[in-house]
């Protein structure tokens, strides 16, 4: 692939407990996490509303990972310069809710940070590729966003080979992204092997049955020995 080969996994702090939100970023960091990924929702693009630019700040103070900042707003760009606060961190929006996505793709670009396209399960891989040349991540959603703790939509694979098959052929170097309903199990492995290799994992990291530590141990436990698209 011409895209990164190397698999990262991107504990979402959706699931994590609010009360011990600091620590169980801490605990995710010291676990081996590659990202901490943030869902911000506005409750208009997506019936939920999450957190802003205050939680983001205090997540900043307890990690030096890369922010992997996922909004799910309409109009991201009207929100930019609120929530990048490092050079490091990703910035990626939806192409549904982008008015002008050029234009946004390169207000996040002009900051310095990396920058990524989601698309959601019903929404074709045609609506990223005129833009394709300019992305760091493309995000293939695995659920339709707004919730937590959905299942795996299985017909989101293809699209996730399709996608690749696209950025081997034009020579890209976007990297994909899954996110929704993704396990230590063939949920994660399905995806790797389509082409995916930035994992975000909500509940299969932050839970009740396990330390966090224990539980991103499976997650690697799980991938070991696969590498993006083989």
């Amino acid at each position: 692939m011409t895209s990164e080969s190397r698999i990262l996994i991107a504990p979402s702090i959706l699931a994590a407990d609010f009360a011990s939100l600091g620590k169980q970023v801490e605990e995710a960091t010291a676990a081996g996490a590659d990202l901490i990924h943030v869902d911000v929702m506005d409750g208009k693009f997506v019936p939920n509303i999450s957190f802003g630019e205050v939680v983001i700040d205090a997540v900043r103070r307890h990690t030096d990972l890369p922010l992997n900042i996922h909004l799910m707003v309409e109009e991201p760009g009207d929100l930019m310069p609120s929530f990048l606060k490092a050079a490091s961190d990703q910035v990626i929006v939806h192409a549904e809710a982008c008015t002008h996505l050029h234009r946004t793709v390169f207000q996040v670009k002009e900051q310095g940070a990396e920058v990524g396209v989601a698309i959601n399960p019903g929404t074709p891989i045609a609506a990223v590729e005129e833009v394709l040349p300019f992305l760091d991540i493309v995000l293939v959603m695995t659920v339709n966003p707004g919730f937590g703790g959905q299942s795996f939509i299985p017909e989101t694979v293809d699209k996730m080979r399709r996608l690749r098959d696209l950025i081997e052929e034009k020579g890209y170097s976007a990297q994909i992204e899954v996110d929704g309903g993704i396990k230590a199990d063939d949920t994660a492995r399905d995806s790797v092997k389509a082409g995916a290799n930035i994992l975000v994992a909500g509940t299969a990291i932050f839970n009740r049955d396990e330390t966090v530590s224990a539980a991103m141990g499976r997650m690697r436990g799980c991938l070991c020995g696969l590498r993006p698209g083989k």
